[in-house]
């Protein structure tokens, strides 16, 4: 029987062919001597497997070339989802997966994460941010095998195919391989930059688990540093809302609008110098820029992503902008650009969306990913540099300031707007 269940701290668990970058990111992370939570990986020969012995890999054919021909494949897709989400686990995957669930040290939360690790997600150029699934908090074997059939079957979500078409990737051609570690009890959560546009490193943190970070549902704390670690700037966030987890207890949400906690700063100065070296080492293992996800438990940090970033140099911005009125945020680290201002507090009005504008909203979710193809820059109230759309921005190259108190009443409807998406500025004539 083919090993499909390989340990995060196995030497074969850095085989990006078997196990996708997300993972096996991991795995290079971990063997460097850098804290990850320990965890195995699944081979995305086993999403295969599935879709051969479910009967679905005719259909999958057929919904790919038909995508790629750009006819209607809906039918054939959502046979594809349903089938690999409803049809039972085959016994060569399950007995595999079930051994290796049973004997992860969960600690005595035994809560368990199960994310995503396709073969073309988390590379430059495609870092799939936010476009597939993540579980987080599962209670249960029973939780943690419906968990894998549903990362199989985000392979074929609508969000996943059309990111998948606006990058000429067949889906196909790719395949869906997980990793499972036991769930971080964090306390602050965050990313990082290793190499910004300016030349300086930046570090994201918030209460909790990071999903808020992730979602553009909080302005996280920022800490701008040199590259050799001198921290420059600390903007403190707003942090209203944090999602975290309790021993034997469901994921929380805790609204911060009126505790302490929301003024205060995440990270004391040790920590983000801490947390700058692991950045750096990232860096120097992956042999370039990145991105990196993280998590503080009370034993300290944990690595929990690293993905390649794509750095452009800082552009040279038309001075005549300079006087007109302005607001900062969190820069998206990419390109400057101007266009008509679109106020949203609603994407049931995206419609109104024109290309080229410049969109105005309140929180920058992954699902505004969908529009990224159609606007000159965004402008966003919540959210951060690390956030999910952030990432995407960057790998589209398009300009995003967010965390911008009060823009969507500030800036008027209508007017021309420049988007500094490298210094984090946004101005309006």
């Amino acid at each position: 029987m083919r090993k499909l269940v390989v340990g995060l701290h196995d030497e074969a668990a850095i085989d990006i062919a078997r196990f996708g970058s997300k993972a096996a990111n991991q795995a290079i992370l971990g063997r460097a001597g850098l804290p990850i939570q320990d965890g195995f990986c699944l081979d995305a020969e086993a999403y295969r497997m599935q879709l051969r012995a479910s009967g679905l890999e005719g259909a999958a054919m057929q919904a790919a070339a038909a995508e790629h021909a750009g006819e209607d494949a809906r039918e054939l897709i959502s046979q594809v989802r349903i089938g690999l989400f409803d049809q039972p686990i085959i016994p060569e995957i399950l007995d595999q997966l079930v051994q290796a669930y049973r004997n992860l040290d969960k600690g005595p939360a035994a809560r368990t994460v199960v994310r995503s690790s396709a073969l073309m997600e988390d590379k430059a150029g495609s870092t799939f941010a936010g476009q597939f699934e993540t579980f987080l908090d599962l209670e249960n074997e029973e939780d943690f095998l419906t968990a894998v059939r549903a990362c199989w079957a985000a392979l074929w979500s609508p969000r996943a195919l059309k990111y998948m078409a606006t990058h000429g990737i067949d889906p196909m051609d790719s395949a869906m391989a997980l990793c499972v570690q036991p769930l971080v009890e964090a306390r602050v959560s965050g990313g990082g930059i290793s190499h910004t546009a300016d030349g300086k490193m930046l570090l994201s943190a918030t209460w909790g688990l990071g999903t808020t970070i992730a979602q553009g549902e909080v302005v996280p704390d920022r800490y701008e540093l040199s590259r050799d670690g001198e921290v420059l700037e600390t903007m403190t966030g707003r942090k209203q809302h944090s999602i975290y987890c309790r021993h034997h207890g469901a994921q929380q949400s805790a609204n911060l609008a009126s505790a302490d906690s929301s003024p205060e700063l995440c990270l004391n100065p040790e920590q983000v110098s801490i947390m700058a070296q692991m950045l750096m080492t990232a860096e120097q293992l992956m042999g370039a820029p990145v991105e990196i996800e993280w998590a503080m438990d009370s034993n300290g940090f944990k690595m929990l992503q690293s993905r390649p970033l794509h750095v452009e140099q800082r552009p040279v911005l038309d001075k005549t902008w300079a006087d007109r009125p302005g607001l900062r945020g969190q820069p998206s680290g990419t390109g400057f650009a101007a266009g008509r201002s679109c106020v949203i507090s609603c994407e049931c009005e995206m419609a109104r969306v024109s290309p080229g504008d410049i969109l105005i909203t309140k929180v920058a979710g992954p699902s505004l990913s969908e529009i990224l193809g159609r606007v000159s820059g965004v402008v966003a109230e919540l959210g951060g540099s690390t956030s999910h759309l952030a990432s995407l921005a960057r790998e589209r190259g398009i300009p995003m300031v967010l965390g911008v108190q009060e823009a969507t009443t500030k800036i008027p409807e209508g007017v021309q707007v420049g988007v500094d998406g490298v210094m984090g500025m946004v101005h309006w004539q």
